[in-house]
């Protein structure tokens, strides 16, 4: 539907999903069904699998490398341009390599972690942490899917 001058289309409006999740590795597909279902009925949205992938393994890692049972937050925002992605977690240490300036290191093929964080960088538009009042956020964004012919 055509919109006029000085008013938004309806893909402009932001959405926003927010879940506290167990932290244990049920957290994992719980994260996945949220993105899927945020995700499901944009069109031209973000790439469905790959923010499945990515947030999926932002989860893992919150699960994994944090101490407690404080529950980790997962925030899921659609934006005109695609989507952002946040894991929170209560540990206010940087996770790993993400954002820093490379050279960064390259996983040793041989373990069977190390990769996460690697896909994030990879395969998403923008990546990153920012500090939290309860410890951190760790996040990417993806952009929208290009128009079809």
């Amino acid at each position: 539907m055509p919109h006029s001058p000085g008013t938004a289309p309806a893909a402009a409006v932001t959405a926003l999903w927010r879940i506290a999740l167990p932290h244990t590795t049920a957290a994992v597909p719980i994260a996945r069904a949220l993105v899927r279902t945020a995700l499901a009925d944009v069109e031209d949205g973000a790439d469905r699998d790959t923010a499945e992938l990515l947030t999926a393994e932002l989860v893992a890692n919150a699960v994994e490398h944090t101490g407690g049972v404080t529950p980790i937050e997962l925030a899921v925002e659609l934006l005109p341009e695609g989507c952002r992605v946040e894991v929170h977690d209560p540990d206010p240490s940087p996770p790993g390599s993400l954002s820093g300036p490379p050279p960064h290191p390259v996983p040793d093929p041989w373990q069977e972690h190390g990769r996460g964080l690697l896909l994030v960088r990879m395969l998403s538009a923008a990546c990153g942490h920012r500090p939290t009042a309860r410890g951190k956020a760790v996040w990417f964004r993806l952009p929208g899917a290009p128009a079809q012919a």
